[in-house]
């Protein structure tokens, strides 16, 4: 690619003082993406010659010939669709490219193959530019997330990562070469051809967004050799997605003889080893499903009642061989990805690789364990290995303990019948004994939690009072120091004391109605007409306000600041008529210090917390903790930092919070009903709770990170889900 680009956003000889926005920065991008096309179109023109490159794939495909030819007569009206669907990817964010979430293991068996084929493109295209821009995409991670404000990287909220780029592509050649045929044979050379030309467009862009003066936020990391799984029993497997949803859906199940078609809950996820043979069995498969829906079968009806097809029966008995393998497979697949994740330590995945033969036993017995998420061995796996986040390190307080009963609860597993109804006894003595070491705990979690209930409506409650208090303030001269105390501390005080009120009435202790006098008595025209009331109410009104500023826990030592201020408007009443003030100075009675204002209000849109009630629940008020240092195996996950948000947390998720220097290790155990409000508890049940601005503030700052949403079954189940994804992308990117 000639690199016009650069020169067309305009690099700068000396940074400016006005740095380019975020839309700036997409707005440049649109502006490149005839440019992207003309690369993609070009592209499939030379491949349909022989006269090519090595790494250049000749299309053969007559139908993907004629979709080329059509795509270069038609090159403005395919550039204005990819324009559009590029803009609405940047803009809409995920929202458009839902379709291109990752799928969970329990997806398959709804899926339709018009699904299973959408996925496949997607991942297909994906792969291809995401290998392309591999190297440059780093940096340009790093200064989005700078225009974006963050202190760390977010490559996430970058709307230019290549999944905008992928939804685009496969919109546009959707509507433009609608042949799943001739669209098939195109998208993997186009995305690699769009995967090039976006690696020049985002150098390119990252050397512009420095020229203009934005620097990358942290040290750039750059991801090579990352899209390369671990080399393991997943990504060995010949699963595809096609025949894990034929499986799950109860398609291979030939089911009794007697014409009643089996609940198919009951069998069982694919097998990695017999998948081979399937070639052959599915029509097989096919047919006796179909005699299975039939009252009954002619031939057998025709034997006798007794009497039964001996080659069905072969077949039968081959299908029941096929799922006592496929849920070996299935438990040993999952069992090596739980050994595979390191944020559970050596002897929790230890234990869990002991598990594996009661669970095969188990499968070959009752497969409802990788269809039923409520199944008591399924729920064993996941209280166990959720609890087990609890811990860092093995040398940490409790978790001694842990490890016993988690080798004792094995050993009485692999000791007994392995079946549902000792794994259930087995949870149950578990939670019993849970609850017993946690029930002070979770008193004390109770207790602050509705602590902070009742802080999350004061708040609300407090937010419309400013509302109300502001609309009274409009037109009206009255210092700053006072609309701030109003808007602020005041509406707290007036929102307590309604939520404090048993009976419902608004106003019991004429905190409201203190509002409206003293926003008179500040007005000093108005004041010096009726000094009498003014007099009259001054001493009450302070302390009325003293009163309820004690309800709130407000701050002692910011009070004396407020009434020397309002003492002295008070005080302005009572002088006579003043000369008009000079030119340039400022009237006193209309604006206070700006250190006084700051000092008597409270933080833009940050929770009021009282004293009592920010001590139960261990509230964090704004934090500049320096990031602690940590060991190279220490790091989170990094697909759990991928997308997670204070919006999107879930109670169970844990989380390494940034104290005192040291990382430390917590649960959300409770989210207020509006997501305002977080309680995480830590080791020795220690309550940590935060507003959400906080959170995101902390995260910004990279002092708090996801260690795990507390899935940890459900997401080494998903590992199938994903190899069969990974399968089916290199079978249609080896035969394209």
């Amino acid at each position: 690619m000639k690199k016009f680009m650069l020169r067309r956003l305009g690099v700068a000889h000396e940074a400016g003082s006005l740095k380019p926005s975020l839309q700036d920065c997409i707005e440049a991008v649109l502006e490149q993406s005839d440019t992207l096309v003309d690369e993609v179109i070009n592209g499939l023109k030379a491949s349909l010659t022989q006269t090519r490159s090595k790494s250049m794939q000749v299309i053969q495909n007559p139908a993907g010939k004629v979709a080329i030819e059509y795509l270069s007569a038609h090159a403005d009206a395919f550039k204005e669709t990819f324009a559009d669907n590029l803009r609405t990817s940047l803009y809409g964010g995920d929202i458009h490219r839902a379709q291109a979430q990752p799928l969970r293991f329990d997806d398959f068996q709804f899926l339709e193959e018009e699904q299973i084929d959408a996925n496949i493109e997607f991942a297909l295209t994906q792969q291809e530019i995401s290998m392309a821009v591999d190297d440059v995409l780093p940096t340009l991670n790093a200064l989005v997330s700078s225009l974006l404000g963050w202190m760390t990287v977010q490559a996430h909220l970058n709307p230019l990562k290549p999944e905008s780029f992928v939804f685009a592509l496969r919109e546009s050649l959707q509507k433009h070469v609608p042949s799943d045929e001739a669209r098939a044979t195109l998208m993997t050379p186009a995305a690699g051809m769009l995967g090039i030309a976006m690696r020049h467009l985002y150098r390119e862009v990252s050397e512009w967004l420095r020229s203009q003066g934005v620097e990358p936020v942290g040290p750039v990391q750059h991801q090579g050799g990352q899209q390369k799984p671990a080399e393991n029993t997943v990504t060995r497997t010949l699963l595809t997605l096609d025949k894990l949803r034929r499986l799950l859906s109860g398609e291979l199940d030939p089911g009794p003889l007697n014409g009643n078609i089996k609940d198919f809950t009951h069998t069982v996820p694919a097998s990695f080893v017999a998948l081979e043979d399937m070639k052959l069995m599915e029509p097989m498969m096919k047919r006796l499903a179909e005699r299975a829906s039939q009252s009954a079968s002619p031939k057998v009806a025709a034997k006798g009642a007794g009497a039964v097809d001996p080659a069905l029966r072969r077949e039968n008995s081959k299908s029941k061989k096929l799922g006592r393998e496929l849920g070996e497979e299935v438990v040993r697949m999952m069992v090596e990805n739980l050994a595979l994740d390191h944020r559970l330590l050596a002897g929790v995945r230890k234990n869990l690789k002991l598990m594996e033969p009661v669970l095969i036993t188990l499968s070959q017995s009752d497969a409802r364990f990788f269809s039923e998420r409520q199944h008591p061995a399924r729920q064993f796996m996941d209280k166990i290995t959720s609890r087990s986040l609890a811990f860092s390190s093995e040398d940490q307080p409790g978790f001694a303990h842990f490890q016993k009963t988690l080798e004792n609860s094995v050993s009485v597993l692999a000791s007994g019948a392995g079946d549902a109804a000792t794994f259930s006894r087995v949870v149950r003595k578990l939670e019993e004994g849970w609850a017993k070491e946690e029930h002070e705990q979770r008193q004390r979690a109770e207790e602050a939690a509705r602590g902070l209930l009742h802080a999350e409506q004061r708040n609300l409650l407090a937010q419309r009072l400013t509302e109300d208090f502001s609309e009274r303030l409009k037109n009206k001269k009255v210092p700053e120091i006072v609309s701030a105390f109003l808007r602020g501390p005041w509406a707290q005080v007036v929102a307590e004391s309604q939520l404090l009120c048993a009976d419902g009435a608004a106003d019991t202790d004429g905190y409201l109605g203190l509002v409206d006098d003293l926003i008179w008595s500040v007005q000093t025209r108005l004041a010096r007409r009726n000094r009498a009331r003014l007099v009259d109410i001054v001493p009450g009104m302070l302390v009325k306000m003293r009163q309820g500023l004690g309800l709130i826990s407000y701050p002692e030592e910011r009070i004396p600041v407020f009434f020397d201020e309002l003492i002295t408007f008070h005080e302005q009443a009572f002088e006579g008529v003043r000369a008009a003030p000079v030119a340039g100075t400022t009237d006193k009675a209309v604006v206070a210090d700006i250190s006084a204002v700051e000092s008597v209000g409270l933080p833009v849109e940050e929770f009021w917390m009282a004293d009592d009630e920010a001590a139960e629940s261990g509230y964090l008020q704004d934090t500049h903790e320096r990031i602690p240092e940590v060991e190279e195996d220490e790091v989170p996950d990094p697909v759990a930092q991928q997308a997670w948000s204070a919006q999107s947390l879930n109670t169970g998720s844990w989380v390494d919070l940034a104290l005192g220097g040291v990382w430390v290790r917590a649960q959300l155990t409770w989210a207020s009903p509006h997501k305002t409000l977080f309680m995480f508890i830590s080791s020795g049940g220690m309550a940590h709770s935060m507003s959400r601005r906080t959170m995101d503030r902390l995260r910004g700052l990279g002092l708090i990170r996801m260690v795990s949403d507390g899935r940890v079954i459900d997401h080494a189940l998903d590992a199938v889900a994903q190899a069969a994804l990974r399968n089916d992308v290199e079978k249609a990117g080896g035969s394209s």
